[in-house]
């Protein structure tokens, strides 16, 4: 889908006192995907919980890892909302600028709508979640996690993120919003081009939304029991533009963080010796590791994002109106005042008072919430099923994250394992 630049009348070019003139941190290199613990670690030395921050190529914003200072942006929607309109820097972004689909521009969708209009998109969106069967879920994502460990399990060895973590949650997500099954592997291919933000983050977002329009059409013409049939019969009138940008909404949501929080768990139960006993037959340790992942390695490291709706205060920092803030989920989770970290807590238990799913108007629904879960500890736990002795093949100093300036997760997980006969979608 096509979206063209927002330039409303009411922008200004960046103001005096912008965080791209007070000495910026880059989100990229590196050192931000290798040690963000550290980095965060010392942009709250350096700059206290609001960090002046440098997007790629060169565009400012204010990156916000206090948990307090967290908790009162995400809390407050009128003083900080996602309205993306409201931006000061629209007429100085580039059309071709690659994270211009990532930060988003003022439409009628679930993202980036405000008040009761938002509030009108979240209720017909809950209920479509809603909907979705949890044991029929979990059925489909052990059977498409089966299908694929079949494809690999008489190898011998894997590569875990691209063979298995890229696929599994975007093939689930296809099957219950009512896509062929086809249509998974392209639509995998362009979320994770989006999350990159590569030369090829704008097609893919055309591809994307062009596969979203087409998905609408047909559960008009043939509705079936699914998301988006159910969002069509939701008794709230909507336009199509505005069902097919609340389904890139969810898809994206939903795949993309689920594809690291499986990479990222599975990451850690494969280099941490605390996690071992999940490998050898047992997978008791899985809802722990996963949870510790949320925590400490959350697949959403930075949102985007807030604009704030007028000049104001926020920890120590002046914030101009239209100024961006980026959420940092990874910074929030990791302040000192709130959390110590696994080494001084152990096992993060049923600790769920993190910022993985966000908080506030704009948090991840808690239906969404769940079905992500579902499928993340179910592609796992199938995995260690079938592959109960799988190891990593090579030094877990050498593991790569992606990119992304937003995600956090795996660039590869090679693995091995002792060779298996493939099940053909039958335990």
């Amino acid at each position: 889908m096509n979206a063209s630049p927002v330039s409303p009348e009411s922008a200004t070019g960046p103001p005096p006192g912008c965080p791209a003139h007070a000495g910026t941190v880059p989100l990229s290199g590196p050192r931000f995907h290798t040690d963000p613990a550290g980095l965060y670690r010392e942009m709250r030395l350096e700059h206290g919980p609001v960090v002046p921050v440098e997007l790629p190529g060169e565009v400012p914003a204010w990156l916000v890892i206090g948990y307090r200072e967290m908790h009162q942006v995400t809390s407050d929607p009128v003083l900080f909302p996602r309205d993306s309109g409201l931006w000061n820097l629209w007429p100085d972004i580039p059309a071709d600028w690659p994270l211009r689909p990532m930060i988003g521009q003022r439409q009628p969708s679930i993202y980036y709508t405000v008040g009761a209009e938002h509030q009108r998109h979240v209720a017909m969106v809950g209920s479509a979640l809603e909907g979705v069967d949890p044991f029929e879920l979990r059925r489909t994502a052990e059977q498409l996690a089966d299908a694929l460990i079949d494809a690999f399990c008489s190898n011998g060895e894997a590569e875990l993120v691209n063979d298995y973590a890229k696929l599994l949650p975007v093939l689930v997500l296809a099957r219950i919003f009512g896509f062929p099954d086809a249509e998974g592997p392209g639509l995998a291919r362009a979320l994770n081009a989006l999350a990159d933000g590569g030369a090829d983050a704008l097609e893919a977002h055309q591809y994307f939304g062009a596969r979203m329009q087409e998905l609408v059409a047909a559960k008009r013409a043939r509705p079936g029991a699914d998301v988006a049939s159910r969002m069509l019969a939701h008794p709230e009138p909507f336009t199509d533009e505005e069902y097919a940008l609340d389904l890139m909404a969810l898809t994206a949501a939903g795949h993309l963080p689920t594809v690291d929080w499986i990479g990222n768990s599975l990451r850690l139960m494969l280099t941490d010796d605390r996690f071992a006993a999940s490998l050898s037959g047992g997978r008791h340790s899985v809802a722990e590791a996963m949870n510790e992942v949320l925590w400490e390695d959350t697949p959403t490291q930075i949102l985007a994002g807030r604009w704030a709706a007028r000049d104001t205060q926020l920890g120590g920092r002046h914030i101009r109106s239209g100024d961006l803030l980026l959420l940092g989920l990874a910074g929030a989770n990791s302040d000192p005042q709130v959390h110590q970290g696994p080494s001084a807590t152990g096992f993060t238990g049923g600790n769920s008072a993190h910022f993985s799913f966000s908080h506030g108007e704009f948090r991840c629904p808690f239906a969404a919430q769940e079905i992500a879960e579902v499928i993340a500890r179910t592609g796992i736990e199938v995995l260690l099923d079938r592959l109960p002795d799988t190891d990593l093949a090579v030094p877990a100093r050498t593991l790569a994250r992606r990119p992304s300036p937003f995600l956090r997760g795996m660039s590869s997980l090679p693995v091995r394992f002792t060779p298996t006969p493939a099940v053909g979608g039958h335990r």
